[in-house]
């Protein structure tokens, strides 16, 4: 027995020296405050769990009311950026009305300067010959007094002597070519009028009174002799014709 108990004393020993060798110390020094400490570090995650519910709503809340503030915000920004682009629109709007005006009184005046032009070169066409005629007047005044000096009676007469027959062809030949003459001048806008032919009232426009004097059975300011007449240039007085008027008051 004794033998036994000694014999098991090393054994014990050996066995403890074993389990009590520094590795296993420093093994065992590791895993218990590992351990040891996993168990707060997980009753503290629950207890925050636990108890974080409430703030965690509240911070939830305070999150939620900057987003509502920030859609507010946005809506702001929206609206204020909508009025600049109003007013952008009603400038380009605007100028756009400014530009169509422009345009259509560019054109009217355009239009109107065709028009102007129109007329002046219808004007310096038509009048072209105004200071030709003006010279011409005189050769056909002449033409005229030469016609005017034979007496109707030598005309008319029955009994035709040489000499008179003579100044009956001349006359006619006259008279053809004052025909012509006028005829021609006509065709280029030029024509020679007699107020007196018709008793015209006398028109300080077209006519120049020479004299006046008082008439029987005619009416007042009408014309009565023509000691020359006037011309027309396409319309516009030429040369105004020299009339006598008469004056009864």
């Amino acid at each position: 027995m004794i033998q036994r108990i000694l014999l098991r004393q090393p054994r014990a020993l050996a066995s403890c020296r074993k389990s009590a060798s520094p590795l296993n110390l420093l093994i065992r020094s590791q895993l218990r405050p590992a351990n040891a400490a996993f168990a707060p570090v997980s009753r503290q995650i629950a207890a925050t769990r636990f108890y974080a519910t409430e703030p965690q709503a509240k911070a939830d809340g305070e999150a939620a009311a900057p987003e509502s503030n920030g859609k507010g915000s946005g809506e702001n920004g929206a609206e204020e950026v909508e009025d600049p682009l109003k007013k952008e629109l009603e400038a380009k709007n605007k100028e756009i009305i400014d530009l169509k005006d422009r345009y259509l009184r560019s054109v009217a005046e355009f239009r109107n300067l065709q028009e102007r032009t129109k007329r002046d070169m219808q004007t310096a066409k038509d009048f072209a010959i105004q200071k030709f005629a003006k010279d011409l007047v005189d050769s056909v005044d002449n033409l005229d007094r030469a016609l005017a000096m034979v007496p109707a009676k030598k005309l008319t007469a029955e009994e035709k002597s040489e000499d008179l027959r003579d100044l009956i062809a001349l006359y006619d030949g006259l008279k053809m070519t004052d025909s012509i003459l006028m005829s021609t001048l006509k065709k280029h806008g030029l024509e020679r009028f007699d107020p007196s032919v018709e008793g015209e009232k006398f028109d300080p426009n077209q006519h120049e009174a020479t004299f006046m004097t008082p008439m029987e059975g005619k009416e007042n300011n009408t014309v009565f002799h023509t000691q020359q007449k006037g011309f027309k240039l396409n319309g516009r007085v030429l040369r105004a014709a020299k009339v006598g008027v008469v004056k009864n008051e």
